[in-house]
């Protein structure tokens, strides 16, 4: 990640890193139709980077185009005007606005949390740039009107989940390599969630049962758990199921979140370089390390 330029005007470089879901468990569904949930979020060492520059006239603008992402509903925006108007009524005063600029690598329906991370990264930023003082909990909260996955971002570790995702737990996970593919499709969320055929009753497992299936593979993941949301996926977009089967051959391969990307863990970065030079041209791969914490953690308190 590029270094955090700090000025009293503006945070530059600001991380909004990708996460993994090295399993997801779909284990019940509420009343109010959201899923619960069991997964082991991993945050990785590749993401968006965010830059920051103080208003004075208290507008909230993108400065960036995304396309197919108007401002008004781009979650940073969201983001940025949640928190002005929580801390401004907090504080009692108007808060300044901000000019965000969006580096957009992460793909969008990829499974990586790449919108719900830019929105972790603009309330942890703009909450220090603005000097709001909300803590990492409060922030949290504030998130989770955003998204299910936002909390994580702000949490700042990686983390066994339940609940929507929002229930967060810190859990150690292995120092290792991932190599990213990216099938060239973008998947809704709601079209994996809403299907018939999605398995709903997993049997609960426990932290524990996670980190013990670790022991004694040294530094890469086992195939613990499975992610219920990946034959749906498969089925109604060939795409993943193709690089799925693909990775299948190099390692332990699996979807993320609700798709469309697939991963698989590797030993050491010599390994995902291997891994990464045999990619068919007709997708778009990476290699990732895994991180232990979020980059903008240090802005933040207990």
């Amino acid at each position: 990640m590029p270094p955090l330029l700090v000025t009293p005007a503006s945070l530059r470089n600001c991380a909004a890193p990708a996460k993994l879901n090295l399993f997801l468990h779909v284990t019940g569904r509420r009343p109010d139709g959201y899923h619960l949930l069991q997964t082991v979020f991993q945050l990785l060492d590749v993401g968006d980077t965010l830059h920051f520059t103080l208003r004075d006239d208290g507008e909230i603008r993108r400065t960036t185009d995304i396309p197919g992402v108007p401002a008004e509903s781009d979650l940073t925006v969201r983001a940025a005007r949640l928190l002005q108007a929580a801390a401004g009524e907090c504080l009692g005063k108007r808060l300044p606005g901000a000019d965000i600029a969006i580096d957009k690598r992460l793909p969008m329906g990829g499974g990586l949390g790449g919108g719900s991370s830019d929105a972790a990264t603009t309330l942890i930023a703009l909450n220090h740039l603005w000097q709001a003082g909300l803590s990492r909990a409060e922030l949290m909260a504030l998130g989770l009107q955003l998204g299910a996955d936002v909390p994580f971002f702000i949490f700042g570790r990686n983390a066994f989940a339940e609940g929507v995702g929002e229930e967060l737990v810190v859990v150690e996970t292995p120092d290792c390599w991932y190599l990213v593919v990216e099938p060239g499709v973008s998947i809704p969320t709601a079209a994996i969630f809403g299907a018939e055929d999605l398995t709903r009753d997993s049997k609960p497992v426990t932290m524990t049962d996670f980190s013990r299936s670790l022991v004694g593979l040294g530094n890469e993941p086992g195939g613990f758990g499975r992610n219920d949301l990946q034959p749906v996926a498969c089925r109604l977009f060939p795409q993943v199921a193709a690089a799925a089967r693909w990775l299948g051959q190099v390692g332990n391969a699996r979807m993320t979140g609700s798709g469309a990307c697939v991963f698989c863990p590797l030993r050491d970065e010599a390994a995902a370089d291997e891994a990464l030079g045999k990619v068919s041209g007709e997708w778009k791969a990476w290699k990732a390390r895994a991180l232990a914490r979020h980059p903008l953690d240090f802005l933040l308190g207990a």
